[in-house]
């Protein structure tokens, strides 16, 4: 159904369909009711470690709000990505822009998702720019140091806290990601924010503060975190082993499928099948041709009929009962992931300027320096020893010959040394 045939109960269904929470869910309900204008929602990420397969479950999302009509602008975060405890240099977070740009755009065509409404914007175009008009004391800077008058240093910190990098001695910046991310809201002219629900206190500080600086409060759409492939943790691209990258092989993602954590009868933070309901699921539904909207997963069976389904409870159910195997699941969630990257990925193989970005924003690590060799000391009596020689030698009152022994004045005492230290080479 296009977004023009359908009513605003519809619209607010699928929008927020698939969520683990909304905050203030009367601002869209007021805008999708009056159906004067589309809803404006906005999806920031920062651009650091290279987008996986996790950032599917958000992409899929937007999917659903672009079937619902809303103007949707994805955040190409580079200054979060910079304040974040310094993940990255400022030079290869900017690189990394036109990596995601790719990588997003991409993964959702790979998806059957029109991109043709979507709309990319950098955090640099706008938050370090003051007013068009020249006004010293308007535009983003200024706005994020009145904003800066009005949260404390202790909301800044506890807002962050689940998705700004946690460390003993944190950085400023850390404050300052938070209260950014809250005055974008503003900047980017929208009426809700979507995102993580790890993101629900940066959320709370952001309808708390903007109106006390004139700004109007907007609704919040959170999506659940997935786990990841291992046991006790998300998906994150600082674990390699935790996610699968866009760009991985076919051999490197059956072998991180095949050491999946994915238990016999375990559900509960099984990522294998969280993966299933938050990607493949959705997913398979955008790909269906033969009947748009349908979800579909097909596990092949080496001595039974296929298992097929439609939905997440009968898998839930037939994995808790035994009835579907890690065994059987494992390789079908690999080929329905395959399938999804391959077309990613030859877009990739075929892009030039895509692979130029990537070689800038994501150099190989530098070469290991090898060990030096460390230095024998042989004490400052042995003949020739470097920067260590006696000044009778290097006087050439005593000479050293080939054999070894000295001649010359005091030629035996030097040899044996004047002391024990000197006799056994300088050490006690």
């Amino acid at each position: 159904m296009s977004a023009l045939a359908q009513t605003p109960q519809e619209k607010l269904q699928l929008i927020t369909s698939n969520l683990q929470e909304v905050l203030n869910p009367e601002i869209i309900e007021e805008i999708l009711t009056n159906n004067e204008r589309p809803l404006k929602i906005y999806w920031g990420t920062a651009t650091t470690g290279k987008p996986h397969c996790g950032y599917f479950v958000p992409m899929l999302k937007i999917a659903e709000f672009l079937a619902a009509g809303c103007e949707v602008t994805v955040l190409l975060a580079d200054v979060h990505g910079f304040l974040d405890n310094l993940k990255a240099p400022i030079e290869l977070v900017k690189e990394r822009v036109g990596y995601y740009r790719y990588a997003i755009t991409e993964a959702m065509r790979a998806v059957n998702v029109d991109v043709s409404r979507l709309k990319f914007v950098t955090g640099s175009d706008y938050q370090t720019r003051g007013s068009a008009a020249g006004d010293p004391f308007a535009g983003y800077p200024f706005d994020l140091l009145r904003l800066s008058t009005s949260v404390s240093g202790h909301d800044a910190t506890k807002a962050g806290s689940e998705v700004v990098k946690q460390v003993e001695a944190p950085p400023l910046s850390s404050q300052i990601y938070p209260v950014m991310q809250a005055l974008d809201e503003e900047y980017l002219g929208v009426d809700a924010q979507f995102g993580g629900v790890d993101q629900r206190k940066i959320f709370t500080l952001a309808a708390e503060c903007l109106p006390r600086i004139g700004y109007r409060k907007r609704a919040h759409l959170m999506n659940p975190l997935i786990p990841g492939l291992q046991e006790g943790g998300k998906m994150s691209s600082s674990d390699p082993d935790s996610k699968v990258d866009l760009l991985d092989k076919p051999e490197v993602v059956k072998k991180k499928l095949k050491k999946a954590f994915c238990p016999p009868r375990q559900v509960d933070g099984n990522g294998v099948i969280s993966f299933v309901e938050y990607v493949l699921l959705p997913a398979s539904a955008l790909k269906n041709t033969e009947r748009p909207g349908e979800p579909r997963f097909v596990v092949p069976r080496r001595d039974a009929e296929p298992l097929v389904y439609s939905g997440i409870e009968k898998i839930k159910e037939d994995f808790a009962a035994d009835v579907l195997q890690p065994q059987a699941l494992k390789p079908a969630v690999t080929d329905a992931l395959l399938e999804i990257l391959e077309p990613i990925q030859r877009v990739f193989e075929a892009s030039k300027e895509w692979q130029e970005v990537e070689a800038r924003g994501y150099p190989p690590p530098p070469a290991p320096e090898k060990k030096k060799k460390k230095e024998k000391n042989l004490g400052s009596r042995f003949p020739g020893a470097k920067g260590g020689e006696p000044a009778a030698v290097a006087s050439g009152e005593v000479e050293a010959k080939a054999d070894g022994h000295l001649e010359g004045k005091d030629a035996e005492a030097i040899a044996v040394g004047r002391s024990k230290e000197e006799a056994t080479g300088g050490s006690a």
